[in-house]
């Protein structure tokens, strides 16, 4: 008997935070990761013949640069649906969003903005004409356990209670990739395109293939280097801020403050060992 293979209905992605410069935390080629993430959905798009819908935040800034905005243009896929994030507008302002490079993409007619849901709005009932009417795609920060205290957006499984209109809920903001379903409904969290913060070390950037059919999904990962997200920098900093610490506390502690800062200065220096070098260009610094 021939096996019967479904065919997937959407593509479903977002925050794709394209950028020019490199994440501080990545010691890869990132250039090279975050075109080889676009064009492999390129080719799965190809593949497929079907929509992709993009949960907003496309671009990390508002205002890519020339190169930026064109080799999007070289590489993004065809049949791109995507709502606005506010990392897409300035100022997080909707209103702007005709200054924005989203929105040159869109009259150039290499992507369709989605009539809602954006950065900021409330769901609207239909995203647009030629997709599904029963799916809700937003830019709506959404977490199955709250990312920091008094965190803005909502729980997953109270979006996906609260708009019981859509069959399917897609959102985007929240950097994590996850799932949930009940009473035959499903929300789908994309996570992001590439990885651009040191919390995310073992994380594994994918796309979602939804199938209409039975509201099902396909976790598709993403081409990645392994090993090239680091905390270096972050230990950095805490080293730094240790140092400031300590300086401080030496400061309280270590000799009695007068009324005159160039005394304090002196006593620090005298307590440290502080080389002259260093002390000449402070006291440089306070001149008058």
């Amino acid at each position: 008997m021939e096996r019967i293979v479904k065919q997937p209905s959407l593509i479903l992605t977002g925050d794709w935070h394209l950028r020019e410069d490199t994440p501080v935390c990545f010691t890869g080629d990132f250039q090279k990761e975050q075109w080889d993430c676009v064009r492999f959905i390129k080719n799965l798009q190809k593949k497929y013949q079907i929509p992709i819908v993009h949960a907003g935040d496309l671009f990390h800034h508002w205002k890519p640069s020339p190169w930026l905005l064109s080799t999007t243009i070289e590489n993004l896929p065809a049949m791109f649906y995507s709502c606005v994030g506010q990392h897409d507008i300035p100022q997080h302002n909707l209103e702007l969003i005709h200054k924005s490079g989203i929105y040159t993409l869109e009259i150039s007619g290499h992507l369709t903005i989605l009539n809602g849901t954006h950065f900021g709005q409330e769901p609207i009932e239909i995203a647009h004409s030629t997709l599904p009417t029963d799916i809700l795609v937003w830019h709506h920060l959404t977490y199955l356990t709250e990312p920091y205290p008094g965190a803005t957006g909502g729980n997953a499984y109270d979006i996906l209670h609260k708009y019981s209109q859509f069959r399917l809920v897609v959102t985007g903001d929240n950097h994590c990739s996850f799932t949930i379903e009940k009473n035959k409904r499903r929300l789908v969290n994309t996570g992001n395109l590439t990885r651009q913060a040191a919390d995310q070390i073992d994380f594994k950037p994918c796309v979602w293939l939804w199938y209409s059919s039975d509201n099902s999904v396909q976790q598709v990962f993403l081409p990645i280097e392994e090993g090239v997200v680091s905390r270096v920098h972050l230990e950095k900093k805490e080293e730094r801020d240790g140092r400031i610490d300590a300086f401080i506390s030496k400061l309280n502690d270590k000799y009695e403050t007068t009324l005159s800062f160039e005394q304090n200065l002196d006593a620090f220096f005298n307590a440290n060992n502080t080389e002259k070098e260093i002390k000449q260009i402070i006291y440089k610094s306070i001149e008058k």
